[in-house]
């Protein structure tokens, strides 16, 4: 009923109706809106207070209903600690899918939910509080014509429905034989604190979700899988699944302090945020209780808890907000070279490397500046000279990708790209599985629009390396398009570097500034500024003094 009517207007008619057909409208109103059923029937789940937001819950209703509709089939959620994630996702959500009147794949009471959390006490408590809300006399005032606890299973971790609807609680680690669900849900399934860099819960945690919990769905077709976690380590299973490329994820990350550069854009929302810094939630985290958490926390663990981007300790050589933002959605500049820079690891068994491959693109600037120079000994050079930036190069990062892979598929991998992104030089590191790449692509695809070279690293460390091109970073050289899923997989690992579990991205950019560097293709500023001085002053040989004294 009121299929096309807006919530304002069932309001409305309820005025004007039998008590039985407001109640039917009150029923739709809120079957019809997540968030609107979160508002009322909170307080029969928790005793916590409700708490209004301008946008969070909002986001967080939204998405969950995309998943209910099958419009989300994978979603990720990373959003700081205590902003209502778990109630909302592993309470609220199972007892508005159940109440839904219309049954389908993820929506009715007949609708199977497995739940897991790093912790059973965790889960444990998700699942209490969601049995409280199916039992309070709002809920059954409302659905108890279509929910109902079924007596022979209804204990704290593992509930069931008279028409087949389930809610299951396990924890990571747990046996899952026997057990699956048509959502999954993972709630904070790396632990905070100090476990969360232990090398051995992270693994035994990797291991247990590629093993156990991946196998889980009652129908692989339909069903959702959902992650929602505050961020603790590079490590944790929101890196994990964004860094396997395996199945399309949306991801929604709302961090404490708005980063302009980082803006959360989903397929169904944008973070309404502008201003940098503005907080997410100033009614519960105003500026005062935000700063006194960052200091408790640190640098590093409020990164990751409050912001959702873990850098390392000791990371940062090429930082985040070096990098220059490219907003357009295609490149509009006409490259005049493209570079593509490859590291290899040619074999799926190494599980610490991966292959990884970016391309560059060069370009000048249009348009003109005037600007004051400096003379190599502090004087000032008299008048205003006019540097043209077109004569100033930028760099792009155009393209990139990481992945374990057989020497076949690679080779194929690397030459799809540089037929694609029409690469003019592709560089390949003068290693030994280097070599065999390079003398692999040379059999099978022979003389091609793109040239090849071997690079090698001449001495140096990868961390001299990464301090090598860093000022090119500083000087505003380097753009990128910052909203591009795989661009941010670059900044991150760059970020995160040396510290970070990888970093095959970081060696192929590396690799191909150094080489631009070394072949004269790009210049720091002041570097061009002294040419341009130079000629400026002309060249007089009669004038021109001699280098040594006669």
């Amino acid at each position: 009923m009121g299929e096309n009517l807006d919530i304002n207007e069932l309001a409305k008619l309820a005025a004007k109706m039998t008590p039985e057909d407001a109640l039917a409208v009150r029923r739709e109103r809120l079957e019809r809106n997540l968030y609107d059923f979160m508002r009322v029937g909170w307080e029969h789940a928790d005793t916590a207070k409700f708490m209004r937001s301008e946008f969070v819950l909002q986001a967080i209703c939204a998405h969950l209903e995309a998943c209910a509709k099958g419009e989300i089939r994978n979603l990720i959620i990373n959003i700081p600690p205590r902003c209502g994630k778990s109630i909302v996702v592993g309470s609220i959500l199972p007892s508005w899918v159940f109440c839904q009147g219309i049954r389908g794949p993820l929506t009715g009471n007949g609708t199977q939910f497995l739940c897991a959390s790093h912790s059973m006490i965790l889960s444990t408590q998700d699942s209490i509080r969601c049995r409280r809300l199916i039992e309070s006399g709002w809920y059954q005032s409302l659905w108890g014509d279509r929910v109902r606890l079924s007596e022979d299973q209804n204990v704290k971790t593992r509930f069931q429905l008279d028409s087949g609807g389930a809610r299951i609680a396990t924890s990571i680690g747990a046996t899952t034989t026997g057990l699956g669900g048509d959502w999954l849900i993972l709630d904070d399934p790396n632990p905070a604190g100090t476990e969360a860099n232990s090398d051995a819960i992270i693994e035994s945690t990797l291991e247990w979700f590629d093993s156990a919990w991946s196998t889980r769905a009652n129908n692989p077709r339909t069903a959702c899988n959902v992650i929602i976690q505050q961020r603790v380590s590079t490590r944790d299973i929101t890196n994990h699944v964004l860094e396997q490329s395996i199945g399309e994820w949306e991801h929604l990350y709302l961090p404490m302090r708005f980063e302009a550069e980082r803006k959360c854009h989903t397929s169904i929302w944008i973070d309404p945020r502008e201003e940098e810094g503005e907080l997410l939630w100033p009614e519960r985290f105003g500026d005062d209780e935000v700063t006194i958490l960052e200091k408790k926390l640190g640098a590093f663990t409020a990164a990751g808890q409050l912001q959702q981007r873990p850098e390392v300790k000791g990371g940062g050589i090429i930082k985040r907000l070096y990098w220059q933002p490219w907003q357009e959605e295609v490149f509009t500049q006409n490259f005049e070279y493209i570079v593509a820079s490859v590291d290899t690891a040619y074999t799926t068994k190494e599980e610490n490397d991966y292959s990884a491959m970016t391309v560059w693109g060069i370009w000048h600037d249009t348009g003109s500046e005037s600007t004051s120079q400096t003379g190599p000994v502090g004087g000032r050079i008299e008048g205003q000279m006019r540097i043209d930036k077109a004569d100033a190069p930028r760099i792009m990062l155009m393209n990139a990708w990481q992945g374990r892979m057989e020497l076949h598929e690679l080779i194929h991998k690397i030459h799809g790209t540089c037929r694609r992104m029409k690469v003019d030089t592709l560089l390949i590191e003068n290693k030994a599985s280097g070599i065999s790449v390079s003398q692999e692509m040379r059999r099978v695809f022979g003389i091609e629009d793109y040239g090849l070279r071997l690079i090698d690293p001449k001495g140096g460390d990868k961390v001299a390396r990464a301090y090598a091109v860093q000022h090119l970073f500083e000087e505003g050289l380097i753009w990128a398009p910052v909203d591009r899923v795989w661009c941010d997989m670059v900044i991150t690992q760059c970020a995160q570097f040396p510290k970070g579990q990888h970093d095959d991205l970081v060696d192929t950019v590396t690799q191909a500034l150094r080489f631009l560097r070394a072949t004269g293709m790009i210049q720091r500023g002041v570097e061009r500024t002294h040419e341009l001085t130079e000629n400026s002053r002309g060249w007089n040989s009669s004038s021109s003094q001699p280098l040594y004294p006669v």
